[in-house]
């Protein structure tokens, strides 16, 4: 399977989609952003620490421009678990964009680092949102220290009316994964999917299923775009329902239940059974 963190930087790291997800999380929707006022911005930062350099790495950031004045750094971060630490990284790596503002000379205008967390899990996020839930504080030192916040937003607790606004391929990964947390029949709309390669990568590795990795290899060997997500569903299913046949298939075979009974029990032509008792032949 492709690696996760590849296929989500894919996706999100196209304008288009880079944009949308900015615009509906942070300004409801309002097209404040546009893809040609975007350019990508290094990933890569350095910290020393036990006497030693070490690298760290944002998942997705970019400039946002107006002509050559920078308005802002934005950054993306994913995640598919729960992060106790992640205020800790976040403000990390938001400080390391502060310091090469310092250290740049070329750069005549400071601008703000604004970082969203985007959260695929299924079970809502109570872990820390701010330095001062990630440890105790006393009382007496809070008027001390500032209680750096981050933005964390759960793509599968987005409601109805927020995933609408999104006009990218983005709108296909927060459709799946709403409909998949409050388990309802995932349907599929007749939007041409514009980036068919990125979106299938990633659904297929956000949900560890590979029946849609199974899809977009079909698909990339067939056409490059004109798929929507009806179609990438109703292969979805097919492919997940033939997968959960073939695996009983082998199961009855090597309890020694004959293929002609095996194909009525399991809905499988009797020549695709057949060559499955073949393969498991040819291992034994």
């Amino acid at each position: 399977m492709v690696d996760k963190d590849i296929t989500e930087k894919n996706l999100e790291a196209l304008n288009d989609v880079f944009a949308d997800i900015v615009n509906v999380l942070l300004f409801d929707g309002r097209p404040v952003i546009h893809e040609d006022e975007l350019e990508p911005a290094s990933e890569h930062s350095i910290f020393k620490a036990d006497g030693k350099i070490h690298e760290q790495e944002r998942d997705v950031s970019k400039f946002w421009k107006n002509g050559e004045i920078r308005i802002s750094l934005l950054g993306l971060e994913n995640q598919t678990k729960k992060d106790n630490n992640m205020p800790l990284r976040v403000i990390s790596y938001d400080g390391a964009a502060y310091k090469q503002q310092l250290l740049d000379r070329a750069i005549k205008k400071k601008y703000p680092v604004i970082t969203l967390v985007l959260y695929f899990g299924m079970r809502c996020w109570n872990k820390p949102k701010s330095l001062f839930d990630c440890f105790d504080v006393p009382e007496e030192l809070k008027p001390f220290i500032n209680d750096y916040k981050i933005n964390v937003f759960e793509i599968a607790w987005l409601d109805e009316e927020t995933i609408s606004k999104f006009k990218s391929d983005f709108k296909i990964v927060a459709e799946f994964f709403h409909a998949k947390r409050i388990n309802e029949e995932i349907k599929g709309s007749k939007e041409i999917i514009k980036h068919v390669d990125e979106t299938l990568k990633l659904m297929s590795s956000l949900t560890g299923d590979d029946s849609f990795e199974r899809v977009y290899n079909e698909l990339n060997e067939k056409k490059k775009g004109g798929t929507n997500m009806d179609e990438l569903l109703q292969r979805y299913v097919n492919k997940g329902k033939t997968q959960k046949a073939e695996d009983a298939t082998i199961k009855l075979l090597k309890e020694g239940i004959t293929p002609e009974v095996i194909a009525k029990c399991v809905d499988l032509p009797i020549e695709r059974v057949l060559e499955l008792q073949e393969s498991i032949l040819v291992k034994a």
